[in-house]
């Protein structure tokens, strides 16, 4: 199959119910051809390395889905090469959700925003935890700037991805962002 998201979302019961609501033979079409939407590009690290945070979803063993907010500064999220993202995990309100549920099963959803320009980018992975054996890892991924102890690492293997429309993304800005616009005007 080429399109890699495809292959992986559009499970049997999916293509029956496009098949059913009529948008099946729209779909059809990226599943032939070279494999594509697996390995990221420039397009996708520089997406990636902007955001200042996104939602990961991962499965718990008795097959509940949880979804997590992690953020950071700018950049906190690391494209480490074409087909590997990762970033420090600093202490938080220490539930351990999603570190307990990749122990488990390591497969996560990962969906990031960028809602000023109405943009949304869909990740597929399976993601491993890093700990303290493995020092030079967190190294790469703890954030310069950020004064605080990383307590893991997180790395994703990505398997594929999407990009969304921007239908119904409402623009959202932080203050940072609407500090820059007021400041242009007042120029």
């Amino acid at each position: 199959m080429a399109h890699k998201f495809a292959e992986i979302a559009f499970t049997r019961m999916v293509k029956q119910v496009q098949e059913k609501m009529g948008s099946r033979s729209g779909y059809s079409s990226i599943e032939s051809g070279p494999d594509r939407n697996n390995l990221l590009r420039d397009r996708e690290r520089g997406f990636i390395e902007a955001r200042d945070s996104f939602y990961i979803a991962s499965v718990s063993e008795t097959g509940w889905p949880y979804i997590q907010h992690r953020g950071g500064p700018a950049g906190f999220l690391k494209v480490i090469d074409q087909s590997t993202i990762g970033f420090a995990d600093y202490s938080g309100n220490r539930q351990y959700i999603t570190t307990g549920n990749v122990l488990t099963n390591d497969r996560v959803a990962l969906f990031l925003m960028d809602y000023p320009n109405r943009r949304r980018l869909k990740l597929l992975g399976r993601m491993a935890l890093v700990g303290s054996d493995q020092p030079e890892i967190l190294e790469q991924l703890q954030d310069g700037d950020y004064n605080a102890q990383v307590e893991k690492g997180m790395i994703i293997r990505v398997e594929a991805f999407d990009w969304n429309c921007p239908q119904h993304i409402t623009p959202r800005y932080t203050q940072s962002e609407v500090e820059a616009l007021l400041e242009a005007m007042r120029d």
